[in-house]
């Protein structure tokens, strides 16, 4: 790049990084006040939230990345052309295309990062989010097991602990079971501890009593069985879910072109995953469309006094339409599977007819000269038809009848 595109590819870039950190933190604090329920009823720690809130950024980026370099791109064309910049590196010699090529540069670059969002990031990133969102929901501690308070996991089943301390032993236990309509059951133990691993998650109970009753027998005294340690499985009681196959965006794209035939999604809707497919390749298209439409309004100096906001508006409006045209297109290749020419047409032609007109209409070139003596020489011809005319005229030229 010579000195002018690395000072344009600069100041865009920094422009860039400003709005997508500025819009990213708003999108993630919405978030984290949404998911706050972790901390307060969940007893979740701030870790744990923040582990949430930022699993599921890079997907947010892949969507938001695109419109802030729109934004970027048309603030910083705008304020270039303000500060007279674009007139004087005009008037020096630059073609458009000169402080055009670096915003294309970032632009392509925000293209290939967009791609390995889709990929490969955002779909190990939305698979982790998905096991700690397991994990919060089957954690019994979290949700039931409170200090202080008598908390039922299901009906006829309640669990108190006086204390948890910070190794994440339990401390003066009891749980409550009487579920069986014959037999009411009740643990009582010093300390305790759950314990998970790959059959399951268990509260086991040391030092401790089981009280025994029979319904029917409420007369009879309460059978007391002593323990050291005792052993409750606790994995039933997380929460029940219809299906345990992923989600079309946590899929990687081998998975989504060669689909799990028992995967209950992709048998009610194949084309959803057909489109799943397309959206991710074409979505990274749309930044150098962006840039394009911008340069197309923006990209040709102007002076100070003209007014430039019906070209933002026009430039806005045109990005956002494309980018509803590629959203439809995509919705629609999920039932027509010939829309797939139509997906990438969109981002592709916009930068084609974008970039024709940009240089057909802003590319700047050479006016042609007057010339003179071909002038004179014409006036010369004249006089001399007129004279076979019989028209008279002046040494000047002029015509005296």
């Amino acid at each position: 790049m010579d000195l002018f595109s690395r000072y344009i590819f600069k100041q865009l870039a920094g422009s860039f990084l400003l709005i997508l950190v500025t819009l990213t933190t708003i999108i993630w604090l919405s978030s984290a006040l949404a998911k706050l329920s972790l901390l307060t009823t969940k007893g979740q720690s701030v870790l744990m939230l923040l582990n949430i809130t930022g699993l599921a950024l890079p997907a947010l980026i892949g969507i938001i990345a695109p419109n802030a370099l729109l934004v970027a791109c048309l603030y910083t064309l705008d304020r270039l052309n303000g500060d007279s910049e674009l007139i004087v590196m005009s008037a020096s010699g630059a073609r458009v295309w000169q402080y055009a090529a670096p915003c294309m540069a970032l632009a392509s670059i925000l293209c290939v990062l967009i791609l390995i969002l889709n990929l490969i990031i955002a779909p190990a990133s939305l698979r982790q989010l998905r096991a700690f969102i397991t994990e919060v929901q089957t954690d019994l501690v979290s949700q039931v097991l409170q200090p202080g308070r008598f908390s039922a996991a299901e009906d006829g089943l309640t669990f108190h602990i006086r204390d948890r301390e910070l190794n994440g032993e339990l401390v003066g236990l009891i749980v409550h079971d009487s579920r069986a309509t014959d037999l009411t059951m009740t643990y009582l133990a010093n300390r305790g501890q759950i314990v998970s691993n790959d059959d399951g998650s268990y509260l086991v109970m040391k030092d401790g009593q089981i009280h025994r009753q029979e319904t029917a027998k409420k007369e009879q005294e309460v059978q007391i069985v002593a323990f050291e340690q005792y052993i409750f499985d606790i994995s039933q009681y997380g929460p029940k879910s219809e299906t345990n196959s992923l989600r079309r965006g946590e899929l990687y794209l081998h998975e989504l072109m060669n689909p799990d035939p028992d995967n209950q999604d992709y048998a009610r809707n194949p084309g959803r995953y057909r489109a799943e497919i397309h959206e991710r390749f074409s979505s990274a298209l749309y930044p150098l469309a962006y840039v394009m439409v911008v340069i197309l309004f923006l990209g040709h100096p102007r002076t100070i006094r003209e007014n430039r906001l019906a070209s933002i508006v026009m430039a806005f409006g045109v990005a956002v339409a494309l980018r509803a045209a590629g959203l439809a297109a995509t919705n629609l290749l999920t039932f027509q599977p010939s829309a797939t020419t139509l997906v990438y047409g969109i981002p592709i032609g916009a930068i084609i007819v974008a970039g024709i007109t940009a240089h057909v209409k802003m590319a700047p070139y050479a006016r042609p000269r007057i010339n003179l003596d071909a002038l004179a020489k014409l006036q010369i011809f004249n006089n001399k038809i007129l004279a076979v005319l019989g028209v008279k005229t002046e040494q000047n030229g002029g015509r005296v009848g």
